[in-house]
């Protein structure tokens, strides 16, 4: 998953277009205080929770390639990580560019976010970002917080504009939501806001595991068909993290099979590998049906048992697979209903 090498030439030429713009952006001043202190509402209050900086400005945030520091409140905002602009919208701020990692087209979010846009950004490539696309939006800060780590990617972004990375431990999407949420707010000054959206979703999460103890301790295997072929996400991702913060444990027999990346590739002589209390699946590119009437899937005991979900409602799957700040509430109202049905 490592984003497009230009060459050299070229890295040159984006490096010396971004250090002009850095010192165009520098001459132009930051923000004045007023301003700042808008952005941060009674962030001087905050906590700094997971050893970021107060709401006031410098903001200081630590990511796998070290401390990074925003100097004033940020005015051009490109969010490029995996819900990221989603995250930076639920705390008011509208990035100018953006990546459109499940293809929603329109604003490039899912319906739960919409609205929130007064302008429509930039669309920016995902695994490959074009960085040049990237210089000419003049951004003063570049948002990667859920990516893939890739350090040529950051050596990249970070001649750009100030770059708000990967956590340490954080390669190939593994980030919580509340970890990304905390650095963003951190990054925009707002801590405050971003303490309380994740309360406010925690006590969802909360609310759904007390209604539902009999998910308590139930393996599940979450899971995923591609054009490709089968898959299943390990411990540390987001849809992992998602069922297991409502109290299932994740399949053993997948965690035992995980690399360095994000899923398990299941090859169909090894598909009952999949089997668990609840087996959830999600169709990538492909119709539902391709999974639900799928001969071998059907033999999984679990699918036998009618303890599964097949999500063929796209704004369900991509709610579940989104999985930022906004999007797990919608995620929750909708998916722990089937869940309960599927383990009755």
């Amino acid at each position: 998953m490592s984003p497009h090498r230009p060459p050299a030439r070229a890295r040159r030429l984006w490096a010396a277009l971004a250090a002009l713009l850095l010192a165009a952006l520098t001459a132009c001043g930051s923000g004045s205080a007023t301003d700042d202190n808008d952005a941060s509402g009674s962030a001087g209050q905050s906590s700094g929770s997971a050893g970021q900086s107060s709401g006031a400005f410098p903001a200081k945030v630590k990511t796998k390639f070290g401390d990074v520091t925003v100097e004033s409140k940020p005015q051009r905002v490109v969010a490029l990580g995996w819900g990221d602009a989603e995250t930076a919208l639920a705390l008011g701020v509208q990035p100018v560019g953006q990546s459109d990692w499940l293809a929603f087209g329109g604003d490039g979010v899912g319906p739960w976010a919409e609205g929130r846009y007064d302008e429509s950004p930039q669309k920016i490539g995902t695994l490959e970002p074009e960085y040049e696309k990237i210089a000419a939006l003049r951004p003063d800060l570049i948002l990667d917080v859920k990516s893939s780590g890739d350090q040529t990617r950051y050596d990249t972004l970070s001649k750009i504009a100030p770059t708000v990375g990967v956590p340490e431990g954080g390669d190939q999407y593994k980030i919580a939501w509340q970890r990304q949420t905390t650095m963003i707010s951190t990054a925009l000054g707002v801590p405050d806001k971003g303490e309380k959206l994740i309360a406010d979703t925690q006590r969802k999460f909360t609310a759904a595991a007390e209604a539902h103890p009999e998910f308590k301790d139930r393996t599940v295997t979450v899971g995923s068909r591609t054009s490709a072929g089968w898959g299943a996400y390990v411990t540390g991702t987001d849809r992992v993290n998602f069922v297991r913060q409502l109290g299932f444990r994740n399949n053993p027999k997948v965690d035992a099979e995980a690399g360095a990346g994000f899923s398990v590739t299941v090859s169909e002589e090894n598909l009952q590998m999949l089997d668990a209390d609840l087996v959830v699946m999600s169709p990538i590119g492909v119709d539902a049906k391709k999974i639900s009437a799928d001969p071998l899937f059907k033999t999984l005991p679990a699918v036998e048992k009618g303890h599964s979900v097949v999500f063929d409602d796209q704004n369900i799957s991509q709610a579940f697979a989104t999985n930022s700040v906004l999007s797990v509430g919608y995620a929750i109202e909708k998916v722990v209903p089937l869940f309960a049905d599927a383990v009755k």
